[in-house]
């Protein structure tokens, strides 16, 4: 059985970045091919798209942002956004334009790497996912969920997810937290956001709250899986959901927000 390259467009139009970056890839085992112009490298995605697309912000021809909504009108290839300002990052996740995933320059190509590497194994996961969402909360039956090799069960009545077959023992808000996150793997999801899924009746609970949850989901999934760690902290904008198949030794893919 011949195996098939997993292809990685290079939309940069720095040539030292895009070489460095090209040379990660092969490195990794993919096979990457460099397009400097953004009009050039839509008409080419049009006529065959690869595995991944690593994205630029700033480039001739077509800007990032334009591409990748163009891109999304036709195909769900995933894409990793680089830009050269932290700030832009908000902006653009304001902007809904439908990256998977963001990195500010400079970065560190095997961080680049990880980042890849995880959402490869995410969008080929997808299917089993999309087939196993949960529905509406008012479900009374076990909703098996597969991530990779690592399954789960959400049980809506008794506030209870399944790790392998093992009850995690949540409070009410770490079983919504948890289960929100579930339904939306690979996401990105700022405190805010988070808190507006976990507090009820508008109680005057800080945003900070959401770390406390957080610290306290890995430790009891830490207990069923003792390397797992699904929620990863993206530095200044939130967290993010990467299934149970997500170890501590990938940790480098996030960045850990500071209290």
């Amino acid at each position: 059985m011949t195996h098939t390259p997993t292809d990685i467009l290079i939309i940069e139009d720095e040539p030292d970045l895009a070489s460095l970056i090209a040379d990660y890839a092969t490195a990794s085992g993919y096979q990457p091919q460099i397009i400097a112009n953004g009009r050039i490298a839509l008409e080419h995605i049009q006529r065959q798209a690869p595995d991944l697309i690593v994205l630029d912000l700033m480039l001739p021809g077509l800007d990032g942002i334009s591409l990748c909504r163009a891109v999304r009108e036709f195909s769900q290839v995933p894409i990793i956004m680089v830009t050269a300002k932290v700030e832009e990052i908000d902006r653009l996740l304001g902007l809904e334009i439908g990256a998977d995933d963001y990195l500010c320059k400079p970065f560190s190509p095997r961080e680049l790497m990880a980042r890849i590497k995880v959402i490869l194994r995410r969008s080929q996961n997808v299917a089993q996912v999309d087939e196993a969402t949960l529905s509406s909360a008012d479900s009374s039956t076990h909703k098996p969920i597969n991530h990779s090799k690592v399954s789960a069960q959400v049980d809506v009545e008794g506030f209870k997810i399944y790790v392998h077959q093992q009850a995690l023992e949540l409070t009410r808000s770490e079983f919504v937290l948890l289960r929100h996150f579930i339904e939306h793997p690979g996401q990105v999801f700022s405190r805010s956001q988070l808190l507006d899924f976990v507090v009820q009746d508008n109680l005057d609970v800080t945003d900070r709250a959401i770390d406390s949850h957080i610290k306290n989901l890995r430790k009891k999934i830490n207990q069923v899986l003792p390397d797992c760690n699904p929620i990863h902290a993206i530095y200044g904008l939130g967290y993010r959901f990467d299934g149970f198949d997500s170890f501590k030794d990938i940790e480098t893919s996030a960045t850990k927000l500071s209290n």
